[in-house]
């Protein structure tokens, strides 16, 4: 079995895993180093995109009061993706949703801090349904020009590119380390996996419950990407004592109790999955089993009960380069 440098940092308010197989070019330098490189890479791609930090580029594109605001390539690629997420199927994944995730008690980041019970937030939660779109969304109003290097949108309108900046992030990190056999990105579960060492000898994905943390079972990946969303992570009491978590349902501006509480997706990139995973947790399970159809996925109920929709084969048991999505 091949050996790979297992390389871990924070950042982005998660847990980062590169592993990293021998050189294909003697001009790319070794794993390690290249590690390190890939390390200073998302430090400055999660300071540079935060919502979170006041000098970040983000933040001053959401200040600029102007329609037409210059940006960089990095951010105009992350407003673009969030845009991009927002036109798939059912119009579900606002980058906009800035205002309802501060008045849920998402202002601040709640790296480090422990979250709230997810049995206890289930058992208060209001009646299951999936979410639906807002006809007014803002993510409407944005346009990326790359031939001018600006991003025109209403003055006001705040963009949040969280939601698919970790599967963008590991997406590019992947492309850079193409030099390598093999190697695996892990954002904080938005997993890019590549290298012609991995199409011989596929990674061990694992998948865990969010009710209990322990493995359900692993997926082999030989190449692509693979995503897993939740509500138990980013889950807290808001002010007035109610359960809320990240996941907003665009019609009402409150987070979403749609029947599921964990989905897991393949793709061919990480940002696909990220999104198909956070699509099919919004559209409840029917609506899951409809987005995960084609390349497959996880579903997982309140109930706790795991459910396996198209193409995938969850295996109980996994090898010593698995990764965990969570």
């Amino acid at each position: 079995m091949t050996t790979d440098l297992d390389y871990r940092f924070h950042a982005m308010g998660s847990d980062v895993r590169l592993l990293i197989g021998p050189r294909l070019l003697r001009r790319a330098p070794p794993p390690l180093e290249a590690a390190d490189r890939e390390r200073e890479f998302v430090l400055a791609f999660a300071h540079r995109l935060s919502r979170f930090v006041s000098d970040s580029e983000l933040s001053a594109l959401n200040r600029d009061p102007r329609s037409e605001v210059p940006a960089s390539a990095l951010l105009r690629a992350a407003v673009h993706a969030g845009v991009w997420a927002a036109e798939r199927r059912g119009w579900l994944l606002d980058p906009t949703l800035v205002r309802a995730l501060r008045r849920n008690g998402y202002a601040s980041s709640l790296d480090g801090a422990a979250p709230a019970s997810l049995p206890d937030a289930l058992a208060a939660a209001p009646a299951r349904r999936p979410a639906r779109p807002d006809p007014r969304a803002g993510w409407r109003r944005i346009v990326v020009e790359d031939e001018r290097n600006v991003i025109v949108r209403p003055p006001g309108l705040t963009i949040d590119t969280g939601g698919t900046g970790k599967g963008l992030c590991a997406d590019a990190v992947a492309h850079r380390l193409g030099a390598y056999s093999r190697f695996v990105v892990d954002c904080g579960g938005d997993i890019a996996i590549g290298g012609i060492g991995a199409q011989l000898e596929p990674y061990r994905v694992e998948v865990e419950h969010p009710l209990t943390g322990l493995s359900i079972g692993s997926i082999a990946v030989s190449r692509g990407g693979v995503a897993t969303s939740g509500v138990n992570v980013r889950i807290w009491l808001d002010r007035r004592g109610r359960f809320a978590h990240h996941l907003i349902d665009p019609s009402t501006g409150s987070p979403a109790w749609t029947g599921l509480i964990g989905a897991t997706a393949l793709a061919s990139t990480a940002l696909e999955a990220e999104t198909l995973s956070k699509m099919a947790l919004l559209r409840g399970p029917r609506g899951a089993r409809e987005i995960l159809a084609d390349q497959g996925g996880v579903i997982i109920h309140d109930s706790g009960e795991l459910e396996t929709v198209g193409p995938i084969e969850l295996s109980a048991g996994m090898s010593t380069s698995a990764m965990t999505t969570s």
